[in-house]
């Protein structure tokens, strides 16, 4: 059986409330060794302490606030969050889910970028890679990690064109976070990958519940679907789930100190 990992799932939201111990049984029964939990705001600690105290070693968090929820009072969730740090509630394993997105709204542009730089440096701060979230924002964000080249971690949801996979991985702490997109049937991503990204700066990723794969495409998602992912990626790589599963977690265990 495949074993791999998910780093990317909020397990925490209200989406898996009812039957998030049936999910949890059919990750495990796909292979999933791990679920990491990225935080999105203040609210979102005791969520995920909830989840991972419920899933002891299966479930692991990450503690950040997300770029849709800074505002003009962002200083004082950054201020707490980093209290969480300092005395963690959970066993956390990366700042995030941080970065930069002015898909919907560019209202809070200098906030964004302040509160990202912020959280950019607890990386080196606490010695944890980030989680980073970026839309229609990637030229500041590169220009942000410029500045902090000593930090590690995860390009999450890579969507993007071999340019841009260049630009990233040219950050050589980095990876690229790859989820159900993969399998859709107008994806440009299958080239992208085989022309530019090594399949050993690759990671697994749901982002569930949102994003689900081929053949599950507009349901819920889960880690379990991650099989999918696995099996695109044999295909574009031209070997096998196996390989794929290794590299991948061997990857994300060395990212995250798993």
């Amino acid at each position: 059986m495949l074993q791999y990992i998910d780093t990317h799932i909020h397990l925490d939201g209200e989406e898996f409330a009812v039957d998030c111990d049936s999910v949890v049984a059919r990750a495990k029964a796909a292979g999933v060794q791990t679920m990491l939990i990225p935080g999105i705001n203040l609210s979102s600690v005791e969520s995920i302490g909830d989840v991972c105290s419920h899933y002891p070693g299966f479930c692991l968090g990450m503690i950040g606030l997300h770029p849709e929820d800074v505002n003009s009072g962002y200083e004082s969730q950054l201020s707490a969050l980093h209290a969480h740090l300092l005395q963690p509630p959970f066993p956390v394993v990366a700042i995030g889910e941080i970065g930069l997105d002015y898909y919907w709204s560019r209202d809070f542009v200098k906030e964004q970028c302040e509160a990202f730089e912020t959280q950019v440096e607890w990386g080196s701060e606490f010695n944890l890679p980030l989680m980073i979230h970026c839309r229609k924002a990637q030229n500041d964000m590169v220009s942000i990690l410029k500045r902090h080249k000593e930090v590690r971690g995860i390009f999450h949801c890579f969507t993007g064109n071999e340019y841009e996979a260049k630009d990233l991985l040219a950050f050589p702490g980095f990876c690229l976070g790859i989820g159900g997109v993969l399998t859709f049937k107008k994806s440009n991503l299958p080239q992208t990958l085989a022309d530019a990204v090594p399949l050993e700066r690759i990671v697994l990723e749901t982002d569930a519940p949102y994003m689900a794969p081929v053949p599950h495409r507009g349901e819920r998602n889960e880690s379990a679907f991650i099989v999918h992912i696995i099996e695109k990626l044999a295909e574009v790589y031209q070997t096998t789930p196996e390989e794929v599963a290794r590299i991948t977690t061997d990857t994300a265990k060395s990212m995250f100190s798993l």
